[in-house]
This record gives structure tokens, C-alpha cells and sequence, in this order.
């Protein structure tokens, strides 16, 4: 899929590979767009990836000297979510990030990649443009920082240059005065692109709206703002007619195509009814309801932060002064699976799913759909579940997996294991290892988890044969909480 896989160790030296690449090259972190896109090849112009998830000091989320609220570029949807900052002063960002595919998705995929894909239907541009977000691009030419309006061009289509990376994501937070909300219609609970989105941004003086910000996805070639609601709005109560006469404003504003997710006139009826829906809930204070108090992020150990060059096993071969893993070269991959250090040749074009089941015979972790979206393929990867589907194999040098065969400890099945056997949670088996996993994960991270909690975890897996129930069942007797 790629003829050569670099892994660097600075923004400086991703930098100069992108550069030197001229775009043959693209930056890679969760990847969980761009592996199937080279997988079904419409990306063959792509011939490098250059991951940048070992890079120090990328991943972080702060408030700045100017106030504002920063993302770097290898922040995750998962660490959003889990982040006080946002949680309190960016809520409709953390929202939007919860609603993100599944607990193995938002571990992997970051906000700025949600960003640059630049679809109308990814969730996380919608609050960020009604927050009225900036961002900061970078190149060995120098940085330049542009508003929303002028980095979205089109349909999947940005001003980004070949040679540039998103190092920043720059908003204002939330004022005390100002309150936010996310909404999202999709044609499932979880793993849904969605069909409408709505952020709402209200600021008020007293009962008054001082200022209102709406921003719309789904719903145009690019996010947009319903700028007359914006403008009806303010100096005015959100009395019933009020927010009804905002609602048909903003349903003015959409621009909606007929697509397989729902007609023109669906989408534009469905923008009246969330905008509508926001702002009543904004009123009345409600925007959190039903947000998690602790989601399940499955993160088996640490705070959702991948291991950087600098805390990963020493030792590792590089070559040219850099790790590169070639298309059919020499070099190998060099990781620890179920504990044991293993060196894998032949891999480096491939997939982690791949890696595993064809090079290292470990066939516990299966192939259902290939596109992150059942979870029979999910492991552990640097204590954090991961699609292995959407993970490229090189990603794992360095790093440490565990697969459904490794969970058993000291000739003991884990105790997820034994509650699917004892609940009958095993029926044709094909989805068991990748829930196995998720279950493992989960209960490493919240060893007594609500009901809630493991439906969250189990978001990522598809099962065609139980029900659900019993898998819901075994994990609680798994965690001491059944019966």
C-alpha cells in the first residue's frame, strides 16, 4: 500500500520528509481514514507515510498565555472527551468528539485528522467553526494561521499545502456567560456518520442572547453557519417562538444534496428540528444531559497518550540515521506481542491485522469487516484498544500488543473469558476475541463498570449471534457486579 514508512523524531525532521517527498507523501497519526483510502486504492499518488505519533509534545491540551484553548496535532477524540479543560470550557467540542465512531476509533483518530479529511459529515469541525476555531499551518517555508472560512475549500478539500502540517488548533473558551451544545442525528446509536449536525454557541445577557453562533453540518460542500438565525437572535429571549422562528432561519441556510443517508428535504427539516432542539436545551441549562460522567475510553493503563521515541525499549535498529520501514527492504519490525519480544520481516507494507494473523500466525484476531466498524479485529496497543484493521504493521515497532491469545495468564483463562463460557456469550465465535478485548480493556481501566460503561465499551463491537445481553451479563460477573 506504501513503499516506505517513516517513523520521526521531530516536527523539524517530519517536516523535511514531507518536503523531500513532494507530494508523494502524507502524514499519518490515527490513520483511520487513510488506510482505507489506500486500501481501495484512491490515494495512488500516495507512496510514503510519515507517522508522527512518536513525536514528544504533540499531544497535549492546554489553555494558552492568549487565553485561548490549544490542540496539538496527535490530540485524540478519546482525550477530548476525558480532558477537564474541554469537558468545562469546550463542551460541544467534547460532545462532538464522544460521538466520534467507537471507543477503538477516537483512540486512534485525532481531531486534527478529523479536520483535514474536511467531509461536511465529520463531527468535530461543526463546534470548532462555530467556536470560531483557527489553524496553524506549518512547513520548512515557515507558519501561517488561518481562520475556518479560509482553510475549507470544497468537499474533502482544504488550503493545505502538500508540504504542510496542521501543528495547532487555536478557539476562544466558553465564557461564564456562554453556554454550548452539539447535536447529531445518525441511523444508529454508535459508528454513525452523520446525516445532520448542529453546534449552537449562545451567550447571554441575563434572559437575552448577546451573541449566537450556529453552525451546521452535513448539510452543504462545506460546514455553515446559519448566519440570520445568528443575527435574529440576538437581544432576544429564547421564548418557544423565538427559537421556532431561529429554527426555520437556519433550515434557510442548508444547502443539502440527496444522498444514501437521506434526502435534500430530510436533512433540511432535520436542521430545523436539532437547531431548534439546542437552543430549547441551551435555555433551560440541560446541554449535558446524557454526556458521561466517566466514559469508557478502553485505556488498559495510562491517560490515552501514545509512547513517544523516547519511552520506547532502546535498542531499536535505524537506518539512514532514521527509522524506515521499505516496501520488501531489509528492515525489520521489532515489537513485543503477548509479552514476548518477536522481530517480524516482510511486513512492512501491511497492516498490524495483517502482521498478526499472516506473519506471527496469531489467528485469534479476525477479519470481519476490514474497515473499523465491527471490532473482530481489536487488540491492545500500547495499552490502548485499537482497530489492527486500521493500523499499519510498522506503527507496532517499538511497541508493545496484546491479542486475545495473551490474555489468559498462569494457565488461567481472564475472567472475561470464563464469564462468555459460563453466559453462553459464545455462540459462532467470529466477533468473541475482539469483545474478549474490548471487555479486557475495559475492566482495566474501570474495574466496576455500570451497564452504561460497558455498553460504551462494546460500542466498536458487532455481534450477530447473541443479542447482546449475555455479553452484557458476562463482563458484570466478570467485574464482580452480576449475580
Amino acid at each position: 500500500m506504501w513503499k516506505a514508512y517513516y517513523t520521526p523524531v521531530s516536527v523539524e525532521e517530519a517536516l523535511r520528509l514531507l518536503a523531500e517527498h513532494a507530494g508523494r507523501a502524507r502524514l499519518i497519526a490515527g490513520g483511520t481514514d487513510l488506510i482505507l483510502e489506500l486500501e481501495r486504492g484512491q490515494r495512488p499518488d500516495v507512496e510514503v507515510l510519515i507517522d508522527i505519533t512518536r513525536i514528544p509534545g504533540l499531544d497535549t491540551i492546554e489553555q494558552g498565555p492568549d487565553g485561548r484553548i490549544h490542540l496539538g496535532p496527535l490530540v485524540t477524540h478519546n482525550q477530548v472527551v476525558a480532558s477537564p479543560l474541554c469537558r468545562a470550557r469546550a463542551f460541544p467540542l467534547a460532545q462532538a468528539c464522544w460521538e466520534v465512531g467507537s471507543p477503538q476509533i477516537r483512540n486512534r483518530g485525532t481531531v486534527a485528522g478529523n479536520l483535514i479529511t474536511a467531509s461536511p459529515a465529520n463531527d468535530t469541525i461543526v463546534p470548532l467553526w462555530a467556536m470560531d476555531a483557527t489553524v496553524t499551518l506549518q512547513s520548512v517555508r515557515g507558519r501561517r494561521i488561518l481562520s475556518f472560512e479560509d482553510f475549507y475549500q470544497g468537499v474533502r478539500r482544504t488550503a493545505m499545502a502538500p508540504d504542510e502540517m496542521l501543528v495547532d488548533i487555536a478557539f476562544a473558551p466558553l465564557e461564564p456567560n456562554e453556554r454550548g451544545i452539539f447535536l447529531k442525528l445518525g441511523l444508529r446509536r454508535f459508528q454513525a456518520i452523520s446525516v445532520v449536525s448542529v453546534a449552537a454557541v449562545v451567550a447571554f445577557d441575563g434572559e437575552r442572547v448577546a451573541r449566537a453562533r450556529i453552525a451546521l453540518g452535513a448539510v452543504a460542500p462545506t460546514i455553515v453557519r446559519a448566519r440570520e438565525a445568528e443575527d435574529f437572535l440576538q437581544g432576544r429571549a429564547l421564548t418557544d417562538d423565538a427559537i421556532a422562528r431561529a429554527g426555520e432561519l437556519a433550515r434557510g441556510a442548508a444547502r443539502p444534496i440527496d444522498d444514501i443517508r437521506g434526502p435534500a428535504w430530510y436533512r433540511a427539516e432535520m436542521v430545523r428540528v436539532l437547531t431548534m432542539r439546542a437552543l430549547r436545551r441551551l435555555r433551560e441549562g440541560a446541554e449535558r444531559e446524557g454526556f458521561p460522567e466517566r466514559p469508557a475510553q478502553l485505556w488498559a493503563r495510562g491517560e490515552g497518550r501514545w509512547p513517544t521515541w523516547l519511552q520506547v525499549p532502546p535498542g531499536l535498529a535505524t537506518w539512514d540515521g532514521q527509522v524506515c520501514h521499505r516496501e520488501e527492504g531489509p528492515e525489520p519490525i521489532v515489537t513485543t506481542v503477548n509479552g514476548q519480544r518477536v522481530v517480524v520481516h516482510g511486513a512492512n507494507d501491511k497492516t498490524l491485522l495483517r502482521m498478526l494473523r499472516e506473519d506471527l500466525h496469531l489467528t485469534g484476531t479476525k477479519e470481519g469487516c476490514g474497515e473499523g466498524e465491527c471490532g473482530a479485529c481489536t487488540v491492545i496497543l500500547d495499552g490502548m484498544a485499537v482497530m489492527s484493521c486500521l493500523v499499519p504493521a510498522p506503527r507496532a515497532h517499538g511497541a508493545e500488543i496484546l491479542t486475545v491469545e495473551g490474555v489468559a495468564a498462569g494457565g488461567r483463562l481472564h475472567p472475561v473469558q470464563a464469564a462468555f463460557i459460563r453466559h453462553g456469550a459464545v455462540q459462532c465465535g467470529y466477533c468473541t476475541p475482539g469483545f474478549v478485548m474490548s471487555g479486557v480493556a475495559l475492566l482495566a481501566e474501570i474495574p466496576r463498570p455500570t451497564r452504561d460503561q460497558i455498553r460504551q465499551a462494546f460500542a466498536g463491537n458487532l455481534c450477530r449471534c447473541t443479542g447482546y445481553y449475555s455479553l452484557l451479563e458476562a463482563v458484570e460477573e466478570a467485574a464482580g457486579a452480576g449475580p
